[in-house]
């Protein structure tokens, strides 16, 4: 159920019925009338633009069609007051009925009530933390591991089939010196004094692996040179390092469909696959670059390349996919991966990165518009980076990761819940402080706190009612007289989860998760108010003495608060507490 879907519907038929009267043009585009929110919640429930948007292509004062628009929908029992505002805009009351029968359809559709079908099925793949298996997930990685999996959940939510991927780093050089790490840790566990060079993990994360390799070739590559151990220490250490990345994303709550590996695409002609589908559209050529921004002709030495021909869809320059020296840039990789996205068949495809990939994007929505021929549209989210501090000073890096704070140091102070949570409450390309101890204070300020109280209060309510031997089951509740929710302040909160399934569909569609975060937030708030109000008004308190039916309706409004609580922290991978410690 979704009013504001609903009530567009209304408004559109009265356009179309105006239409077939003659006081409007036939065959007039209603795309573009839309009703939403006012923007001032004094000036009505809802409002609509139909009147501004077709008044040119009808010829008519946009008052006039706004005039004649109120008459017709004010005929409908729902709409209980339709008002022209300025030069034609519509603000409409609506009866209190359709808040009450509101409640009814929460209760009755359960953490259902706000899913659409907006996606209608279609494929995504949403790829996201993909760090290099290298080392433990750090903070900046549980900011793009939380933002991933919540946008997942939410274009699951909002009816697309939704693939979560994560792309394992293991074609480059990087996992090379993780071998050379690693074999310094194996040397370590066998007696040996070890040093580690410049440019080597020298994280305690490693001693484990390196012991682990000792107990399983014993003392086979002690004093080996690496042509003998480096492909096969290469394979053992990326294989630790990758479960020890599963655990970690498990501590958070995040578990991925696909683990796709860089490595697969080399040596299999995938990479020249792609390579291929590029020339054949007449995109790859061998030329010469201009000096990048910053370089000037005496430092810069021009050479002829393979170049993939971007600017032709969108970016800023070519981009070299070959090396001078035969070998794939680290660009060749990566085109290949996405055009094996686009043949497994998905719809549309979201790349979640870190802020230092920003100069990532254009080239990579390029070669996607270009091996789709633009069918596939490619979103680029960049995390910003995150601020840890504690006791008002910057949180110490981890002993155990040698250079950074991991995951699962923010796990282990707050718990997986508060850290989803918190890393949602700012949008995904603003930096975002977190604060050790203002996460885990019990204030308003802390919006991880003010979310779970209200959720927690209303599991007292339904407790007390069951001591009272009130029946409060939602079947029970959805039936109750909801005519008694009268005041104000309970419409208030109806009018408040009125929202929800409008938020789901414009944070789906904007790809932005932190919206649901945003919206849980408000709608605790409306309902502590209301909690408040009841302190001194006792007619709003949710258990009435000696009066079952009040009572129920009221404990109806509650409990839909505590549906829409529970299906959006489920969105966001957070878990709905049943009372507070």
């Amino acid at each position: 159920m979704n009013l504001f879907t609903d009530l567009r519907a209304l408004v559109i038929d009265s356009l179309e019925a105006m239409a077939a009267e003659g006081l409007l043009p036939r065959g007039l585009d209603h795309a573009n009338v839309a009703v939403e929110p006012p923007r001032d919640a004094a000036h009505g429930d809802m409002a609509t633009n139909a009147a501004m948007v077709l008044a040119k292509p009808a010829g008519l004062k946009p008052r006039d069609i706004a005039e004649a628009l109120a008459a017709r929908l004010t005929a409908d029992p729902r709409i209980a007051l339709a008002e022209v505002a300025g030069p034609g805009f519509l603000n409409l009351r609506l009866a209190p009925g359709v808040w009450q029968g509101l409640i009814g359809a929460v209760l009755s559709q359960g953490t259902a009530f706000g899913r659409s079908d907006m996606g209608q099925g279609q494929k995504v793949n949403v790829e996201y933390v993909s760090a290099n298996p290298t080392g433990p997930l750090h903070v900046g990685h549980t900011r793009g591991a939380v933002f991933g999996d919540a946008l997942a959940s939410l274009l699951d939510y909002s009816g697309h089939a939704v693939t979560r991927e994560y792309y394992i780093n293991d074609g480059g050089a990087q996992v090379d010196v993780l071998a050379r790490s690693v074999y310094l840790r194996y040397l370590e566990a066998h007696g040996q004094a070890v040093s580690f060079e410049d440019g080597t993990y020298p994280g305690d994360y490693l001693i484990e692996v390196g012991e682990a390799l000792a107990a399983e070739v014993g003392t086979a590559y002690v004093d080996q040179p690496e042509d003998v151990w480096l492909a096969e220490i290469r394979a053992f250490a990326t294989e630790r390092m990758m479960d020890l990345i599963r655990a970690d994303l498990a501590a958070l709550g995040v578990r991925m469909d696909v683990f796709f590996s860089e490595k697969s695409l080399y040596g299999t002609g995938r990479i020249e696959a792609a390579i291929d589908a590029l020339r054949a559209k007449g995109l790859i050529y061998r030329g010469t670059l201009e000096p990048p921004k910053g370089k000037t002709p005496d430092d810069w030495e021009p050479r002829e390349q393979t170049l993939f021909k971007s600017t032709d869809h969108g970016d800023d320059v070519d981009r070299p996919i070959m090396k001078s020296d035969g070998a794939w840039t680290y660009f060749a990789p990566d085109i290949a991966y996405h055009y094996d996205k686009i043949e497994r068949g998905f719809d549309a495809l979201i790349d979640v990165f870190g802020a230092d990939h920003g100069g990532y994007v254009k080239r990579m929505k390029a070669a996607v518009s270009a091996l789709s021929d633009g069918r596939v549209p490619l979103d680029i989210k960049l995390t910003q980076l995150v601020k840890l501090t504690k006791n008002g000073q910057p949180f110490k890096m981890s002993k155990r990761a040698g250079t950074f704070v991991t995951l699962r140091d923010v796990v282990d102070q707050v718990g997986a819940d508060v850290t989803r949570f918190v890393m949602l409450t700012r949008k995904n390309d603003a930096p975002l402080d977190f604060d050790f101890d203002k996460v885990l204070e019990q204030s308003k300020d802390n919006p991880v706190f003010y979310v779970q109280y209200a959720h927690a209060r209303i599991r007292s309510v339904l407790r007390k009612a069951a001591e009272a031997g009130i029946a409060a089951d939602d079947a029970v509740l959805a039936g109750a007289d909801l005519t008694k929710l009268d005041h104000e302040a309970e419409l208030a909160v109806a009018k408040k989860l009125a929202e929800w399934p409008r938020l789901v569909e414009i944070a789906a569609r904007t790809h932005e998760p932190h919206r649901v975060a945003f919206y849980l937030y408000e709608l605790a708030s409306d309902f502590h108010a209301l909690w408040n109000r009841g302190n001194e008004v006792a007619g709003l308190r949710f258990l009435q003495e000696g009066d079952v039916a009040t009572s129920q309706a009221k404990i109806a409004l509650a409990r839909a608060v505590a549906v829409v609580i529970s299906a959006g922290l489920g969105i966001l991978g957070v878990t709905p507490v049943e009372e507070m410690r």
